[in-house]
């Protein structure tokens, strides 16, 4: 660690000093409060008995369970010794979940209770782990996780830099294959001070810790909240009913939304009548009409925003009054540029494909150097995503490049050529094409429009159970249609753009 450096560790002692006893964590499900200065001394317990496993700067742990103080405890470990966490999507498939877990190698893994299950099915192929812990305190078949805290919590200190690994988290596959964004502490603490000035969060803040700590917008909103030193409500699993009981009791303030969170609480609290007017601050994706029924209810403020896993969450962020449909603007530290297929900046009002640079840039992917370096080429991050610029420096998207199409169902990423290509491994399939559709509920739903071989028979429930079965659930269509005939490009290939256009509703 140098003159100029700061990682989350230093985030965490600096935290302990200024809010000593404020409340930094509330566990729902056992009723736990942990305060600043509590978090520090079991971070410390904890990377002390993680280096009495013989875990050092560099190695990774794997984590896969719901939402507990435990989860986030371990980031604090991490960050304390040098070690990468790699979160785990649970409602990947049992091959998925392995894939992901090889990839990057960890040298243990923390599994929740209800996922140890997932893990026995594919044990036998986790050649790098060796050794196997629960999650969840006193429950599971795994190693007890209370046996690293058996200690004074005198560990030895790694030599750590801002720009250290800290994190791995695996994007939707892209030619059938995710790939591990690699952020450093750097990106963490930048998103945090982002967050912060953007919405206005400090101590006095109450955040409803609701989004999963594998994605990026779930972390990041936990880790700005305890850089604030604000607390964080927790929550295992979203559940609309104690959500709103939540906001009530707890006055929470501040949440991240994918549809259907926050119309799901709205629709509870318009049963209920319950009072939810402390919820001043939403940001996330959604529908101008939840938007605007949600300011409505409580005068609060929704905040909208563009970004992805490998800027670190946020590229543009703004008040959605401001510019209704927008995304916002360029955030204060990163530089946002819309560039055409040669990448030449285009001007205001034409569509160009979104490109950014500045401390906000995840480091690479993991053990990909030629993706990385195509994703850095000229020296900008290439999101693969479309946007336009208004002449007031608005960001409007635009959608995803030909080549990196993506749908988002209730706010997951989504590639086409991963449904497809687990949709034509049933033997009846000749062709398919998935895009996707609006969805009253997710917002954007899945379609499947399939080509069946000569003289075959399939229905459509039977087709998305088999789909389900291959990769994680999420990414099953919601919608299939089959179809006589196939229009194809000049190639042979299926003509997606007509296709689309001949059967883009979800119906």
């Amino acid at each position: 660690m140098g003159l100029y450096d700061f990682t989350v560790y230093d985030l965490i002692n600096r935290n302990s000093f200024s809010y000593k006893e404020s409340p930094a964590w509330f566990e729902v499900d056992d009723n736990r409060t942990i305060n600043f200065y509590d978090y520090k001394d079991l971070v410390d317990r904890m990377a002390k008995g993680l280096q009495n496993k013989g875990l050092s700067k560099g190695d990774r742990i794997g984590i896969i369970g719901k939402n507990s103080f435990e989860y986030f405890l371990l980031y604090g470990a991490a960050a304390a010794i040098g070690l990468i966490v790699l979160p785990i999507n649970w409602r990947l498939s049992p091959e998925e979940v392995a894939f992901n877990l090889n990839d990057c190698e960890p040298v243990m893994l923390f599994a929740g209770d209800e996922y140890q299950k997932t893990v026995e099915q594919i044990k036998d192929k986790l050649t790098s782990i060796k050794a196997y812990y629960n999650l969840d305190k006193e429950k599971g078949s795994y190693n007890d996780i209370k046996e690293l805290f058996d200690n004074d919590g005198r560990f030895e200190h790694a030599d750590i830099a801002s720009d250290d690994d800290f994190v791995i988290i695996h994007t939707a596959a892209v030619a059938g294959r995710p790939r591990g964004a690699v952020l450093s502490h750097n990106n963490m603490l930048f998103a945090n001070i982002h967050f912060n000035y953007h919405m206005n969060i400090t101590q006095e803040d109450v955040h409803l810790n609701l989004l999963p700590l594998f994605h990026v917008g779930g972390l990041f909103m936990a880790t700005n909240t305890f850089h604030a030193g604000a607390l964080n409500v927790n929550m295992s699993k979203f559940d609309a009913v104690k959500a709103l009981e939540l906001i009530n009791e707890k006055k929470v303030t501040v949440m991240f939304d994918f549809s259907p969170i926050l119309s799901s609480i709205m629709d509870e609290q318009e049963k209920n009548r319950t009072d939810i007017s402390s919820l001043q601050k939403v940001i996330g994706l959604d529908s101008p009409e939840n938007i605007e029924r949600y300011q409505k209810l409580t005068g609060g403020t929704f905040y909208c925003m563009y970004g992805q896993t490998e800027t670190s969450c946020l590229a543009t962020l703004g008040k959605y009054n401001e510019k209704p449909g927008s995304a916002g603007k360029m955030i204060q530290l990163g530089q946002v540029r819309l560039v055409d297929d040669y990448d030449k900046p285009v001007p205001a009002g034409k569509v160009g494909e979104i490109t950014m640079r500045g401390p906000m840039i995840f480091k690479g992917y993991w053990n990909l150097p030629e993706d990385t370096e195509y994703a850095f080429r000229d020296g900008w991050h290439h999101t693969g995503d479309l946007g336009r610029f208004d002449d007031e420096g608005f960001l409007w998207y635009e959608g995803r490049k030909a080549e990196k199409e993506l749908i988002k169902p209730g706010g997951e990423n989504v590639y086409p050529a991963e449904v497809e290509k687990a949709i034509l491994e049933h033997e009846a399939v000749e062709e398919a094409v998935v895009f996707g559709v609006p969805d009253p509920k997710w917002k954007e739903g899945i379609k499947a429009v399939c080509l069946l071989k000569e003289n075959e028979k399939l229905d459509a429930a039977e087709l998305i159970s088999f789909v389900g079965q291959r990769i994680a659930s999420y990414k099953k269509p919601q919608y299939v249609e089959f179809v006589n005939d196939m229009p194809l490009d000049d190639k042979g290939d299926p003509d997606r753009k007509k296709i689309k256009e001949l059967y883009g509703s979800a119906n």
